[in-house]
C-alpha cells in the first residue's frame, strides 16, 4: 500500500521565500465532504491534472493513491462535482534530501502559510529552518480537505495560528 508520511508546520515571517527554487500554483477540488474512510480529490497544476485518494486519518502517515487524469477532465471536475476547492501557489524549498512544500493559501484560505515535509520514515530525522513555527501535524483544520470545507479567513480570530 503507497504510504505518505509527512509533518507539516505553520511558516512564520517571510525569511522562507529567500530560499525557494520553484512555485507552481494549484488548484484542488474535494469530491467528498467530512465523514468517509477516504479524501478524493482533483488536483491542477499547470497542464497537469491528477486525481488523488487518501485515508481520512489524521496524522504523520497514511495511504495514499495518486493517478494522472486528462486535464479537461480535472477542470470539468472541478467546475462540477466538487463540494469544496482550495486554491494556493506551492513553493519548493530544498534542503539537503528532502524538500519542504511551502503552500502559500489564497481566496478563502488567504493569509494561511503551511510547510509541509514528506519523510522517508515515521521516526525520520530533519532540520528545522528558522522559518518553521508550530507544528500543525495532527490538526485537522490545516488538511486541506478541512480548508476546503470550513477556509480558513472564516475562523475565529482567536482560532487562527
Amino acid at each position: 500500500m503507497p504510504l505518505e508520511i509527512e509533518r507539516k508546520f505553520l511558516v512564520e515571517g517571510e525569511a522562507w521565500r529567500s530560499c525557494v527554487e520553484r512555485s507552481q500554483a494549484m488548484r484542488q477540488g474535494y469530491l467528498a465532504g467530512e465523514g468517509g474512510r477516504a479524501s478524493v480529490r482533483v488536483r491542477v497544476e499547470g497542464e497537469q491534472a491528477r486525481l488523488n485518494i487518501k485515508a481520512a486519518v489524521v496524522g504523520r502517515a497514511r495511504a495514499e493513491y495518486d493517478y494522472p487524469v486528462p486535464l479537461e477532465h480535472a477542470l470539468e471536475i472541478l467546475q462540477t462535482l466538487c463540494v469544496g476547492v482550495v486554491e494556493k501557489t506551492r513553493h519548493f524549498i530544498r534542503q539537503g534530501e528532502l524538500t519542504w512544500e511551502v503552500d502559500e493559501f489564497e481566496g478563502a484560505n488567504a493569509g494561511l502559510v503551511v510547510a509541509e515535509i514528506e519523510l522517508p520514515s515515521e521516526d525520520a530525522g530533519f532540520e528545522h529552518p528558522p522559518w518553521l513555527g508550530t507544528e500543525v501535524t495532527e490538526e485537522k483544520r490545516y488538511y486541506n480537505h478541512a480548508l476546503s470545507l470550513q477556509p480558513y479567513t472564516e475562523w475565529p480570530d482567536a482560532d487562527r495560528g
